[in-house]
C-alpha cells in the first residue's frame, strides 16, 4: 500500500483524520510517520490542542500496527487499551508524529499469541516533532483481535 492509498484509507475509515488534515508522510516495516498542520488542531493559545496531539500519536501507532498486520496476512481489529503522553514543549506550527514499536523483539511473541489465542497485546511509542525537536512522547498498549474475533 502506498502512502497516498493509506492516507485515503485513513480519511475514509477514521473521519477525524480528515478533519485534522492528517497526511501520511512515510510507511515502513518498523515506522510510520504522519503530519498535520496547526490550523485545524489549534487551541486558545495558538498551539496544538492536547487532544489533537493525543489523537495523532494514537493514530500513528495504530497505523503502524494495522499495516504490519495486513502485510503479515493477519487482518485484525486493532484497539488501544491504554496510553500515556508526556508533553515536553508546545507545538506552534505544523508537526509530525512518528510511531515505532517499543521493542522489535516483541513482534514474534505478539504474532504467536495472536495466531494461537486470537488476541494479543503489544506496546508502541510515538514522538511528535516540531521544528526538529521532540515535543510529545506517547506510549501505548494496543490489542489485536484476530479474524475469528472480528
Amino acid at each position: 500500500m502506498t502512502e497516498a492509498e493509506f492516507e485515503t484509507y485513513l480519511h475514509d475509515h477514521i473521519p477525524l483524520s480528515r478533519a485534522m488534515a492528517v497526511r501520511v508522510i512515510s510507511i515502513a516495516d518498523q515506522q510510520v510517520t504522519l503530519s498535520a498542520p496547526l490550523a485545524p488542531n489549534i487551541n486558545h493559545r495558538d498551539t496544538v490542542f492536547g487532544g489533537s496531539a493525543a489523537s495523532i500519536a494514537t493514530l500513528a501507532a495504530w497505523s503502524l500496527l494495522h499495516l504490519r498486520l495486513v502485510a503479515a496476512g493477519l487482518p485484525s481489529r486493532v484497539v488501544i487499551q491504554r496510553s500515556t503522553m508526556d508533553y515536553l514543549a508546545p507545538i506552534a506550527g505544523d508537526f509530525t508524529a512518528t510511531a515505532t514499536f517499543e521493542s522489535a523483539a516483541n513482534w514474534d511473541t505478539f504474532l504467536r499469541m495472536l495466531t494461537r489465542k486470537g488476541r494479543a497485546r503489544i506496546a508502541l511509542q510515538a514522538a511528535l516533532d516540531y521544528q526538529g525537536q521532540k515535543a510529545v512522547q506517547f506510549h501505548g498498549e494496543f490489542v489485536a483481535l484476530g479474524k475469528d474475533r472480528l
